[in-house]
């Protein structure tokens, strides 16, 4: 089992996920509030990469979700905070989510052979899911402002720290993933005090949005494990 880790969608190009399983990884926050919103019973995620597309994709009953810089955006029903999808407002509806990297980052990884999203909330369950669908394996770390963000990195090392407990000598780093998995291992007992100190974090706090970042530290805190069918993210 092979896997390469990607460190921002900027280095994404589709055909790097032919044939493969790709993992999205964007902790703060679009991928940490995917999955807490179907843990909370929403019906399915249409991730759409504009605004514009968000607002025409939306019917009757649908919610409209998403964030620009980490604001709410203007008019829509939910930001992009984890917490506001933990809530019996979510349960049985349709979310149409836009965010300025996790959905795009969705979009480029759209030829592979399946599409998971990833998060500190759901590494073990994620992983095991990757290794069940026997494909190789891309993670993508959606990062923030077209740059590497730690916070992906330090997910995408747990998720192979969980590939090695499942795989073993069966599986294949790239140097990247490498250096991702010694984050990882090094930072493994300091999670929440990494998010604070990367560029996102810091930002996060800046704006007064601590609680998000604490909301998305938590590892395996749930075990749902988001998967593209069509244009929604369910339940895998």
């Amino acid at each position: 089992m092979r896997v390469q880790v990607i460190s921002s969608v900027n280095e994404a190009s589709s055909a790097r996920f032919h044939h493969k399983t790709a993992i999205i990884v964007d902790v703060l926050c679009a991928t940490s509030t995917i999955v807490s919103a179907l843990a909370s019973g929403s019906s399915g995620i249409v991730p759409v990469e504009t605004v514009m597309e968000a607002r025409a994709a939306r019917q009757e009953g649908d919610l409209l979700g998403g964030e620009r810089f980490s604001r709410k955006i203007p008019g829509f029903d939910l930001g992009n905070s984890p917490e506001e999808y933990c809530s019996p407002a979510v349960k049985n509806r349709r979310i149409i989510f836009t965010t300025t990297n996790g959905t795009r980052a969705i979009h480029k990884s759209s030829r592979a052979d399946y599409v998971l999203t990833g998060a500190l909330l759901n590494a073990t369950a994620c992983a095991k899911a990757a290794v069940d669908l026997r494909r190789d394996v891309v993670i993508l770390c959606a990062g923030s402002n077209d740059e590497f963000a730690v916070e992906d990195g330090l997910c995408a090392g747990l998720l192979l720290d969980r590939f090695q407990a499942l795989a073993g000598s069966a599986l294949e780093l790239d140097d990247f993933g490498h250096a991702m998995l010694s984050l990882y291992c090094d930072r493994a007992q300091s999670i929440r005090e990494t998010l604070q100190h990367g560029m996102t974090g810091k930002k996060l706090l800046k704006l007064g949005l601590r609680r998000d970042l604490e909301s998305c530290a938590i590892i395996d805190r749930y075990n749902e494990v988001p998967r593209l069918f069509g244009d929604m993210l369910i339940n895998a």
